[in-house]
């Protein structure tokens, strides 16, 4: 008869009301049903959630994983391959990450002050000379820059502290969206992705729908900021830039 709904959770590490949401959008429709109408999995629905997990993992929304899968020409050879190459380079951009991190760690532990780079640590392995030619090849001489360079200038140790502290609590919101299967379009993420860029105005400086979706772009082509939302939650980078972008065009609206 297969494996029930709650033996499959167990086994893949999953909530039964994930299984129950990839079987309502045809993702991992179960072989079987009991005689009581209850899902039964078989081997091969196994294997496939082993697939859509692997592809969760490295990022890619339910709907990308669906046209993986379900495309004629791949085999699950091609797939394991391609899942490789992925996770090598993300465990070489990891490790990159944790020696950055180790660092910071031994500098507080010898009570040295935060450096400039130490206050973006939120940001993953910074390059503030670099991010600095990125704001300016984006967005000019703007006063928004000047704002941001004016009231950081002032900020304390315990300001920065007080504000990587807020920027977490955003950021793990919009991944407990995630882990739920909520659409990034969706009222709850978009409402999240605003309170997102209201931090922005009053942390940095007075941050426009149109330039937020700037940043959420941002965050999905620079790999440093990329690897920072991918270590809080596999895909949340994409995640937050489809839900900022969704932000954005409901107030355009």
């Amino acid at each position: 008869m297969g494996y029930s709904v709650g033996q499959v959770a167990g086994f893949a590490g999953v909530t039964v009301r994930t299984l129950h949401h990839y079987d309502d959008i045809g993702l991992l429709v179960p072989s079987e049903r009991s005689h009581a109408g209850h899902r039964r999995y078989s081997d091969a629905d196994l294997d496939r959630l082993q697939q859509i997990l692997f592809y969760r993992e490295l990022g890619f929304p339910l709907d990308e994983v669906a046209v993986l899968l379900d495309d004629p020409d791949a085999n699950p050879q091609a797939h394991l391959r391609r899942q490789h190459e992925l996770l090598t380079a993300r465990i070489e951009k990891l490790r990159k990450m944790a020696a950055a991190v180790e660092h910071a760690m031994e500098a507080r532990k010898m009570g040295i002050d935060l450096t400039p780079e130490e206050k973006f640590e939120v940001f993953g392995d910074f390059d503030p000379d670099q991010y600095e030619d990125e704001v300016q090849q984006r967005w000019g001489d703007t006063d928004a820059y000047r704002e941001s360079q004016r009231r950081t200038a002032s900020y304390t140790k315990e300001d920065w502290k007080r504000l990587t502290r807020e920027m977490d609590a955003i950021h793990h919101r919009m991944a407990e969206l995630l882990d739920r299967g909520v659409p990034a379009d969706s009222e709850a993420a978009m409402d999240v992705a605003e309170e997102h860029r209201r931090f922005i105005c009053g942390g940095y400086y007075d941050c426009s729908h149109e330039m937020h979706a700037c940043l959420g772009q941002m965050y999905v082509d620079d790999p440093r900021f990329t690897a920072t939302y991918e270590n809080i939650r596999s895909g949340l980078a994409v995640y937050l830039r489809d839900a900022i972008k969704a932000n954005t065009a409901r107030h355009a609206a």
